[in-house]
């Protein structure tokens, strides 16, 4: 129904509120609709927090009896942090509920549905279902292969240099580019960067926009190089590192969490396990910002499941290029993307890509 669009549409705008807030949680919207009016709406704003069709439902109040319940994903039947939501929608008396997507939870996954109809609600599935997937996409990954989502982002002149020889790369995309990166962190659970990021640009790795979040910092540091000074340590700071975390008292004293991981025989990390960690974290997506030797393992691993590339309209002639490994001698061997957007953000091309296959 055309109506049941709109308001599901209405509670997909609700739950992107709770974007990069509700980890380990999905985001969800919900509306309450009696007759031609909405009376009760709510989202989901962080785990611990009341799930997004209790705020809907006490907002309704006592109308609610005999109305429609808009979800965005299908309401829990199980005891978490809260109690379940089915529990709160046969108590209100909502005759009717609409539900976007099922939830991937197996703890879910179907049960709330089936409980709600043995209740005797009329119970639909999939208005708007491709929004609603959409919107727990990184939740969808997470819970399937227990990491999250990565998304890899860079920016580069035309020529393809992320730095000049020096290093330098303040600031090769626009200032509107930047603000888009800054909205991105606001949504992403975690920001990763690599030790050599660290020491010569001593980032904050925060979100500087009005209200943002500010993501798990995370430092990628196989021979505990970080200086005590660094202003990306502290409280919700993650460092991984091949060494005995207790061997530098000064970087635990910072709140830091860090933790060691094992290393290939060229002193690298294995993605795998960087990002098996950060899933146990509960980490839904995360942003890898770092240089062309991060970036390039990344891709290498074929764990990237995004590719974010700002094309600056400059050119250097030299400098750090993007990727570097050990090229092939025919370009039918070249790393494959498909490119999924093209947009015009200040004066750069934003493009983005998926690996192919």
């Amino acid at each position: 129904m055309k109506g049941d669009s709109r308001y599901m549409m209405r509670a997909v705008t609700l739950a992107r509120r709770g974007l990069g807030r509700t980890a380990p949680n999905p985001p969800v919207g919900a509306v309450v609709v009696k007759g031609p009016r909405i009376i009760g709406e709510g989202f989901h704003p962080k785990a611990g927090e009341p799930h997004a069709e209790v705020f809907a439902l006490r907002q309704a109040g006592h109308e609610a009896r005999g109305a429609t319940l808009f979800v965005t994903l299908e309401p829990c039947s199980h005891y978490g942090r809260t109690p379940p939501c089915v529990e709160a929608i046969v108590q209100a008396g909502i005759a009717r509920v609409v539900v976007g997507s099922i939830d991937p939870n197996p703890k879910v996954a179907g049960r709330g549905i089936r409980s709600l109809r043995e209740h005797g609600i009329k119970v639909e599935v999939g208005t708007a279902g491709r929004h609603t997937a959409e919107l727990i996409a990184w939740y969808s990954l997470w819970m399937e292969k227990k990491r999250p989502f990565v998304i890899a982002k860079a920016a580069m002149t035309l020529d393809g240099r992320i730095a000049a020889p020096s290093g330098d790369s303040k600031w090769i995309s626009s200032e509107e580019s930047r603000a888009f990166v800054h909205e991105l962190r606001n949504r992403a659970d975690g920001i990763i960067v690599g030790i050599g990021t660290v020491n010569e640009d001593d980032p904050l790795l925060t979100c500087r926009m009005p209200e943002g979040r500010d993501p798990v910092r995370i430092v990628i540091d196989p021979g505990y190089a970080v200086s005590a000074a660094a202003r990306c340590l502290g409280e919700r700071a993650v460092i991984f590192t091949g060494r005995e975390p207790g061997s530098r008292p000064e970087i635990i004293d910072t709140g830091v969490r860090v933790i060691r991981l094992p290393v290939d025989r060229s002193g690298r990390f294995l993605w795998k396990d960087i990002l098996g960690e950060l899933g146990s974290m509960g980490l839904h997506a995360v942003i890898v910002e770092g240089g062309g030797s991060i970036l390039s393992s990344l891709i290498r691993s074929r764990l990237v499941d995004e590719l974010l590339v700002f094309i600056a309209p400059k050119l250097l002639g030299g400098g750090v290029p993007l990727v570097a490994w050990d090229p092939p001698e025919k370009i039918a061997k070249s790393v494959s993307l498909v490119v999924t957007g093209v947009r015009m953000i200040g004066g750069d091309v934003l493009v983005s890509a998926r690996l192919e296959g």
